[in-house]
């Protein structure tokens, strides 16, 4: 089971609902396309988030920003 979750609502609502469920995030980003990318510390953390965030999940492909920079820092 993947720890994996993509979410139809702002980042800040997700992670509020995580902060209520007492679930870790283990890494978190805003979806170009709209949405958040949600990683959840462990897979029982991300099951009990898929349960919560069901109306909201995401199917299918999404486009991330790019996290790193295109020319050499150095």
């Amino acid at each position: 089971m993947s720890r994996t979750l993509l979410v139809a609502l702002p980042e800040s609502d997700v992670v509020a609902k995580c902060n209520s469920a007492k679930v870790n995030v283990s890494a978190i980003e805003p979806l170009s396309s709209g949405g958040t990318r949600l990683v959840c510390a462990s897979v029982s953390g991300a099951e009990q988030m898929r349960k919560s965030f069901k109306k909201h999940l995401i199917n299918g492909e999404v486009t991330r920003q790019k996290h790193r920079p295109t020319t050499p820092l150095w």
